[in-house]
């Protein structure tokens, strides 16, 4: 098959789940023996406009700045973006500048032939629009969150209105879980269209017999860990939609209960201020560490394999690969299991192949409950850790998704 995507994300730029994703399946889909071309963004016109990446042939155009010019057409919404205006202009444009180069040189001018377009979130669902009008190609409208869910109902109009127009272009609507088609199909978007496919995580990788017990050992020194405490481990961006400020929340109750117990959170965002604030208040400094930044994949790893149990109460997480890498390092999890939340479909919460706990995020009480579980366990929850990995290894392999993904793409294929 060929096959051309359009995200903004792609190596080496990645900012969260959807970069992820688009990176290592495209990688999968070359190693199954496809073509596959991808457009992203070009971040500051500091990468090649044409390059290959592990076969993957990766197009970024330089994008000029047509914040100005656009600003000149926007309506209020938009207008109110202020400065973040300037994201919304290079979105825009690089979409404009891809779908050009795909259409008039790679295919009318260079002659070359493609079977399907997968174009991902709003950020590249308006080059697709573009592709399948002008060259008659079937269209994938790959949904990994919707705006109205990422802002809680509070987002741009704008942005929902692109999303809603790309589910009435695209022949098919593949979104990341059960719980984001029960979301997509209360906002209108066509029920017939909607497939689910799980997103996935490289259990090679994400393999804790390859972290050194020495390594693991410094890590937990750094944060004044001892071998009798319990290290829980938070991972995700700072923003509310994750509930990093109700675990907060919960932890004077779990170390009333377990003393012997820290919390390590990373990550950044817009909270960060507001979190510090909430350990003092709650006079956590000693069991609370906050880490405000961004680190790379094999520090994640790491700090996954220095955990005794992650917590990740998100109130909207459409799947939460996070969740995955922290199975398949063989960790139980607490998961936040309430409305749009695929990491419910991840995670089993009781019976013989138990892996973690559901919890109601909103509820920092019950987050306290789903914890002290876990850790009032006699393993402290061993054995829930060695069952989330057996359960990536049968349903969350990045094989396992590109070859759903191709099957859902050959539905369409004209």
């Amino acid at each position: 098959m060929k096959i051309v995507h359009f995200s903004w994300e792609f190596f080496p730029i990645i900012r969260g789940g959807l970069g992820t994703f688009i990176t290592e399946l495209s990688k999968m889909q070359v190693k199954m023996g496809n073509e596959v071309t991808v457009f992203a963004m070009n971040e500051r016109n500091s990468f090649l406009t044409l390059d290959n990446w592990k076969g993957v042939e990766v197009h970024r155009p330089k994008t000029p700045d047509f914040t100005s010019t656009f600003y000149l057409f926007a309506d209020r919404e938009l207008q109110s973006w202020g400065s973040h205006f300037k994201f919304f202009a290079d979105v825009i444009s690089y979409n404009v500048l891809s779908a050009a180069k795909l259409i008039h040189l790679l295919v009318r001018k260079n002659h070359r032939s493609y079977d399907i377009v997968d174009a991902h979130d709003w950020l590249g669902i308006t080059s697709g629009i573009s592709v399948k009008k002008e060259l008659d190609l079937p269209l994938i409208f790959h949904v990994h969150s919707t705006e109205k869910g990422r802002s809680r109902g509070k987002g741009s109009r704008t942005i929902e209105e692109i999303e809603y127009a790309g589910s009435e272009a695209a022949d098919c609507i593949i979104t990341v879980s059960e719980a984001m088609k029960d979301e997509l199909q209360k906002l209108g978007f066509p029920q017939n269209k909607i497939r689910v496919c799980w997103n996935g995580v490289d259990p090679q990788k994400y393999n804790i017999e390859n972290i050194s017990k020495e390594d693991i050992k410094t890590l937990r020194e750094q944060y004044g860990v001892n071998e009798n405490e319990k290290l829980l481990f938070f991972i995700g961006r700072l923003v509310g939609v994750k509930g990093v400020d109700n675990l907060v929340k919960a932890m004077s109750s779990v170390v009333e209960e377990f003393p012997d117990t820290k919390l390590v959170i990373l990550g950044k965002g817009e909270m960060a201020e507001y979190i510090k604030s909430l350990i003092r208040e709650n006079m956590l400094d000693d069991k609370v560490i906050l880490r405000a930044e961004f680190v790379d994949e094999k520090t994640r790893i790491l700090h996954y394999a220095a955990s005794d149990l992650v917590v990740l109460p998100s109130l909207y997480e459409p799947f939460g690969i996070v969740c995955t890498e922290a199975m398949s390092m063989s960790k139980p999890v607490v998961v936040g299991a309430k409305g749009t939340n695929g990491m419910r479909e991840q995670v089993v919460p009781n019976g013989e192949k138990q892996c973690g706990i559901h919890v109601n995020p909103y509820d920092p009480s019950d987050i306290a409950w789903g914890i002290k579980q876990v850790l009032g366990l006699d393993d402290g929850g061993v054995q829930m850790g060695r069952n989330a990995r057996e359960r990536v290894l049968e349903y969350f392999t990045w094989e396992a998704v590109a070859k759903r993904t191709l099957d859902i793409y050959a539905e369409f294929l004209k």
